[in-house]
């Protein structure tokens, strides 16, 4: 471009113009076929495997989504979506990994409320969860459950906070920073019942050694613990749904229990790293939603409790921003009782 300026300047006049003016057509054609090409990726994405970050244990509700839309991502786009769990730090660790990843579609993150509201909102400067990522489609989730191992003499919520109060209790939960976490704090902080945190890598994990004895009680996802429940190994005693769930009739809600504030869904989503091509956001939103809107993915969620929603990428985003305003002062409070 330089030595292109050089030569005008020792053309005649009457030639400079006209150069200039081709050069100005040359450049504009070179820019018009970056964006063809890049166009023409996009309209064939994917041409190899995708990588999608479950950024928790294998067996959870995050995992359990996540294998369900890579196995109809995989069918429908006819390339391999494959799952890599990568558990650690509330979903963070893993999530930080995709958002510093290329835009080029072929690494995502199943993200959600742990991950993009409770832990930036602790640690924000690990991640902006707005800024730091393209926000795909919404899949949905359960409510929190408090559950106990069957075997001790607590039937009620009532009867939880006298067993606490009475003795050493210690409660685990997914992870610090995590739905789980967050919702048994608060209700430490609402109930004024002390009581120890066990942080585990995901919510099976705690839901094991609850079962086993090694902890009385855990605060995780429904999904998760539900077949232990309806086993009877796990007593639940509050759920943080709205109303009673037909699945779970016998278990009442934290809010008729007194604590209206601990309604709440645990929800998951599909995130990528910021910069997306909008041809490819648009693309996966529509598949997966096609996916989780499937009677065979109704079927399946029903039986765990999920609830799911049919959002466009610029709904779910709006969604995410919304979850930030709500909860980030139960997080501080929480936090500052800590």
């Amino acid at each position: 471009m330089k030595r292109f300026s050089l030569i005008l300047g020792i053309m005649p006049r009457n030639f400079r113009a006209s150069a200039a003016s081709l050069l100005g057509v040359a450049a504009g054609m070179i820019t018009c076929l970056g964006t063809g090409t890049a166009m023409a990726q996009d309209a064939v994405w994917p041409q190899r495997a995708v990588k999608i970050v479950v950024p928790y244990a294998a067996g959870g509700s995050s995992d359990t989504l996540g294998r369900l839309i890579s196995v109809g991502l995989t069918e429908s786009l006819k390339q391999p979506f494959v799952i890599e769990n990568k558990g650690g730090a509330g979903g963070m660790i893993g999530s930080q990994q995709v958002s510093k990843s290329a835009p080029d579609g072929y690494n995502l993150v199943i993200s959600g409320v742990a991950s993009h509201v409770i832990g930036p909102s602790e640690n924000p400067k690990v991640y902006d969860p707005l800024k730091d990522f393209t926000h795909i489609a919404m899949l949905g989730g359960p409510p929190i459950v408090l559950a106990v191992n069957a075997q001790l003499p607590i039937t009620d919520l009532k009867s939880f906070i006298a067993y606490a109060k009475a003795n050493p209790v210690s409660w685990g939960s997914p992870g610090k920073g995590t739905h789980g976490y967050l919702i048994g704090e608060a209700f430490e902080v609402m109930s004024q019942t002390p009581m120890q945190h066990v942080a585990y890598k995901g919510g099976s994990p705690a839901v094991a050694d609850t079962i086993a004895g090694h902890i009385p009680a855990l605060f995780t996802t429904l999904s998760t613990a539900s077949a232990q429940i309806q086993g009877g190994k796990l007593r639940a005693l509050a759920i943080t749904s709205s109303k009673r769930l037909p699945e779970f009739p016998n278990v009442p809600t934290f809010a008729e229990q007194g604590y209206p504030k601990l309604i709440a869904l645990t929800w998951f989503s599909l995130s990528g790293p910021p910069g997306m091509s909008p041809a490819v956001v648009e693309k996966l939103n529509k598949e997966t939603r096609k996916i989780m809107q499937s009677q065979v993915a109704k079927d399946t969620l029903a039986k765990q409790s999920m609830e799911t929603f049919d959002w466009d990428s610029a709904r779910f985003t709006q969604y995410v921003g919304e979850e930030l305003k709500q909860w980030a002062p139960m997080i501080k409070t929480v936090k500052s009782d800590n």
